[in-house]
């Protein structure tokens, strides 16, 4: 299991599948069965045909969700250089957090938009009066019309304030947890791990899902008894140093709780294992250089099954969320590639991928726009290359484990 971390918060989001929901930054609306939530986009301004002042302005509407919420929502549209438009946005239901757009254009009366790390587009017409736009609104497999009505100053709907920043804890830091609550999950409950600011709670999580993010070993690095994947646990806590932990805080704390209350004891070997082998291909990578805080934690998530957003990560992080979630081996980075970076992969999930994860995969399509398979979409994509082979895998043989202890 892995965690995706954000130095914000993660207020709503719904299934993937078994609700895959890693800590996400500010959603922006979930509706359909497999999305997972918004990533808040660190995006850039997209050079466009130069634009008329009839755009420029603040515009606010409804996006009717079905069978779920209703969300307002605000898009704050400028032009700071001539033939630069400027969107951002909001989900004022949700968080008083912006999302800017990472490109935008206003080109014979049709204004539209994109925000690729949410795989989301707009697109709509100005009316004659210049009082509105009516259009589609698409995230990932949900399309929705919306109706965008120019705000006055006193027609505007107030932007919540966005969340306070909580500062980094001490780099030197050695945090364990305050207090931290550990029960049996309710059956049929989804499966999450997530962490806001100082909040880290889990949902149906087994010893197993703990153990792989704490020490960054995909399952089969670790050799136990069958419980420890088959029962499910509800985890509590806040850490006992202030700050907001990073991810090598945060699996401290948590190897700290498998050996308080689970009495989690284990030795290492090394084996000759079956892995995926994570290479650049041979004309390079084709990656955006991260402009988040490069002490920052990361953020990985899906849209829909296969289309992951990449953000302010490294590529041990891709290579981790890869071997956790989609892949059935683990994924060894060898690619020799330094710093954080932003991406989106998207690709045609197969049987073979989600093993566990309780994903059921779309049948086959022909259609010519669909995305190619996922050792495909690495190269194609990203200019990086994925291949079968063996290596070296560090494997945790467990010695003794218990059920948790009491609260």
């Amino acid at each position: 299991m892995i965690i995706l971390l954000a130095p914000f918060h993660s207020s709503r989001a719904s299934a993937l599948a078994s609700r895959l929901l890693l800590g996400i930054l500010a959603l922006f609306v979930v509706a359909a069965p497999v999305t997972v939530g918004v990533l808040h986009a660190a995006g850039r301004q997209a050079q466009t045909a130069p634009t008329q002042a009839g755009i420029i302005g603040t515009w606010q509407g409804t996006l009717h969700i079905p069978q779920g919420p209703d969300l307002r929502a605000v898009e704050q549209v400028t032009e700071p250089a001539p033939g630069n438009l400027k969107v951002m946005l909001y989900s004022i239901d949700q968080s008083g957090q912006g999302i800017p757009a990472t490109s935008a254009s206003f080109q014979n009366g049709v204004f539209k938009y994109a925000v690729d790390f949410l795989d989301n587009t707009f697109e709509g017409k100005l009316s004659a009066d210049g009082k509105s736009i009516s259009g589609t609104w698409k995230q990932g497999p949900l399309t929705l019309q919306l109706v965008l009505e120019r705000a006055t100053p006193e027609t505007a709907w107030t932007i919540p304030p966005p969340p306070p920043k909580i500062p980094p804890m001490a780099a030197d830091a050695d945090p364990g947890f305050e207090v931290a609550t550990i029960k049996p999950s309710k059956p049929g409950e989804g499966l999450s791990i997530l962490v806001r600011g100082r909040e880290f709670t889990t949902t149906n999580t087994s010893l197993m899902d703990l153990i792989t993010f704490s020490y960054d070993v995909q399952q089969k690095q670790v050799s136990g008894p069958k419980w420890i994947s088959s029962d499910k646990f509800d985890v509590a806590g806040q850490p006992d140093v202030p700050g907001v932990p990073d991810t090598r805080q945060l699996r401290t704390m948590i190897e700290k709780l498998l050996a308080d209350r689970f009495q989690l004891k284990f030795h290492r070997e090394t084996q000759d294992m079956s892995a995926y082998l994570l290479t650049t291909a041979k004309n390079g990578p084709k990656l955006e250089k991260s402009q988040g805080d490069p002490n920052g934690l990361p953020g990985l998530g899906f849209r829909q099954l296969g289309v992951l957003s990449v953000m302010n990560a490294t590529m041990g992080d891709f290579a981790e969320f890869m071997q956790h979630i989609v892949l059935d081996r683990p994924v060894v980075d060898q690619t020799g590639l330094q710093g954080r970076w932003n991406f989106t992969l998207k690709w045609t999930p197969d049987e073979s991928q989600f093993g566990g994860m309780g994903a059921k995969m779309p049948p086959p399509s022909d259609a010519a726009d669909a995305p190619p398979p996922l050792f495909t979409a690495i190269q194609e994509q990203i200019g990086l290359k994925l291949d079968a082979g063996k290596a070296p895998i560090p494997v945790l043989v467990i010695d003794h484990v218990e059920q948790p202890s009491a609260n």
